[in-house]
């Protein structure tokens, strides 16, 4: 039975002792059959561990069902992890942030009255029954049962929310009671009102930095005096929001940074050694002041690509590991093959409103509501209702927006109102009255900070001029599946711009590699590959490609659909390159 431990500064393992160098890979974010890939690279650049976040809307989408199947199949990842020799460290708060969705808190949350991450018992109680859940998955992989789980987070970065110590200590209650016995962290950023706010009595407390590390130990040091040195959360790169520039961190720079910490003796595990992909509806988004919804790459400029390509930063890493630990013997595992697909043609396409009621039903609503009060969790919806006339040049108000809205009167667009531009649209309602849509794209929830109560659709009504419009119609369009999609090959005579599905099919003979969907001509939308949602693209960028593992495609035809809302391009094109 190997446990960690610490004495005084020093970490313990099988009372040795131990630097941790641990690298985050999110199972989440990773096709399962590439999860042994992708952990034997984190092995061969020197790290004798790997940390990832345990998601709580990916183990249960719907109040009281559980997942732990595919790509939620946390146990697998930590076996596989065990099999290529390294420990594991998880982080199962019910919070993870992570630029996930609702930094991994489930929706259904938002459809009831209650505070979270804190001590609210509405909250804790559904955080008891996930943890009822989960905690049997992971309990047999403790490195108390013989297993290489040797540490469990109980909250992430709480000092940057709140100071509830009533709520960390019931969160490390619920762990201790349902048998977790290894050691118990925080993690916080290196400041006093953090720190004050997110350590715990009888917990570790660890420290997130990408710079500085002197500066964040001795802070540290000021709370923690007679414990190991720990950065749980090295920012080695950094993340994307759509209209930014493509973020990158000077390899050498990073390199530099971590010689200091292994110098000082601290242990660290790098955010991200690999990040992944944001895949299907997993894209999380920040509000500081302004919505900013993160991108479907969530390549981080890791030392391991989005695609499982070893860097030029992985290398420096590496070297800067060699001169404090032993290296893996033999050769670095190889990056997986790609390939240039090439052009596919468009070949038929149905627009929204043609298809619309075979994939969704209608419900009733006296009000708009969120999308949470209709059981939704993802993806758009579309509101309904019928407007009297004659009624000249009224100004109509959505009361707010969450995220972005298409607007339809009879079916023709006039308007696009979002949710960082809450414009007002002037409509005119013609004699006989006129049907008005309005079509509402969920673009992920807020993950961080003081706007995680984010619910999205229409969140507080619509008015024409100062009048509220009541009685509508609502159709959710969730797209968890295309279950009802009806293609036609015949044009509906719906005027102008439309939300629209394309479907188009790729032909590989052999066996097929990864490749990067490039959408040149398109404008916004989601893309399915035989049924796997792989995200959201959208022309402002940065990102340019969408990542398509080998193991979503087969030989022989595969479906590609397309869900654009606004106009489509005339091909897609599959590279061996991404363009982030």
């Amino acid at each position: 039975m190997t446990t960690l431990s610490y004495e005084g500064q020093q970490f313990m393992l099988q009372g040795k002792p131990t630097l941790l160098i641990s690298g985050a890979a999110h199972y989440f974010r990773i096709v399962p059959e590439y999860w042994t890939d992708r952990l034997r690279k984190v092995k061969a650049m020197g790290c004798n561990c790997v940390e990832t976040y345990i998601a709580w809307n990916v183990h249960e989408p719907r109040e009281g069902q559980f997942n732990f199947k595919g790509m939620a199949d946390i146990a697998e990842f930590v076996r596989i992890a065990e099999r290529e020799g390294l420990y594991v460290i998880v982080r199962p708060s019910p919070y993870i942030c992570a630029e996930w969705e609702f930094g991994g808190l489930p929706a259904w949350l938002l459809k009831e009255d209650m505070r979270l991450r804190c001590s609210d018992p509405r909250f804790l109680e559904k955080v008891s029954a996930y943890y009822d859940a989960l905690l049997p998955q992971l309990k047999p992989l403790l490195a108390t049962a013989g297993g290489p789980i040797i540490a469990v987070q109980i909250e992430n970065e709480y000092g940057s929310y709140g100071n509830d110590q009533a709520y960390l200590q019931a969160l490390r209650g619920m762990l201790v009671e349902r048998g977790i016995d290894v050691l118990l962290f925080t993690s916080d950023g290196p400041s006093d009102d953090m720190l004050q706010g997110g350590m715990a009595d009888g917990v570790l407390a660890t420290v997130n930095f990408g710079s500085r590390p002197k500066d964040a130990f001795d802070k540290l040091k000021q709370y923690q005096s007679d414990a190991p040195l720990m950065c749980m959360e090295y920012w080695n790169g950094w993340f994307d929001h759509w209209f930014e520039e493509h973020h990158t961190r000077s390899a050498e720079d990073a390199a530099q940074v971590l010689d200091e910490m292994l110098g000082m003796g601290a242990s660290v595990n790098f955010y991200m050694l690999h990040g992944g992909t944001n895949f299907g509806f997993g894209s999380g988004a920040n509000h500081g002041g302004r919505f900013e919804p993160t991108v479907t790459s969530y390549d981080y400029d890791s030392a391991i690509s989005e695609a499982g390509d070893i860097t030029p930063k992985y290398r420096l890493f590496r070297e800067v590991i060699g001169k404090y630990v032993s290296l893996p013997e033999g050769d670095l595992p190889e990056n997986t093959p790609k390939r240039a697909y090439g052009e596919v043609p468009v070949n038929r396409a149905v627009k929204l409103f043609d298809t619309l009621a075979s994939m969704t039903d209608v419900k009733m609503s006296i009000c708009p509501e969120p999308m949470e009060m209709y059981d939704q969790n993802h993806g758009f919806i579309l509101y309904s209702t019928q407007v009297s006339g004659p009624r000249t040049e009224c100004t109509l108000t959505i009361q707010d927006v969450h995220d972005r809205a298409h607007v339809f009167l009879d079916q023709k667009l006039i308007g696009i109102v979002e949710r960082w531009d809450p414009q007002k649209l002037v409509v005119t309602i013609p004699e006989g009255g006129a049907r008005l849509d309005i079509f509402v794209e969920n673009m992920g929830r807020v993950n961080y900070g003081s706007e995680l109560y984010d619910r999205k659709g229409i969140t507080h009504g619509v008015r024409l001029n100062g009048q509220f419009l009541f009685h509508w119609e609502v159709r959710s369009l969730e797209l968890e599946n295309l279950n009802g999609l009806q293609f036609r090959t015949a044009d509906s005579g719906l005027e102008g711009e439309q939300p629209a599905f394309y479907e188009a099919t790729l032909s590989i003979q052999e066996q097929p590699q990864d490749t990067f969907l490039r959408l040149d001509g398109w404008k916004k939308g989601v893309v399915f590959v035989n049924g796997f949602n792989l995200g959201r693209y959208w022309e402002v960028g940065p990102q340019q490609t969408l990542y398509v593992p080998a193991p979503i495609l087969r030989q022989g035809e595969n479906q590609i659909v397309v869900f654009e809302l606004h106009t489509p391009g005339d091909k897609l094109t599959f590279e061996a390159v991404p363009s982030l």
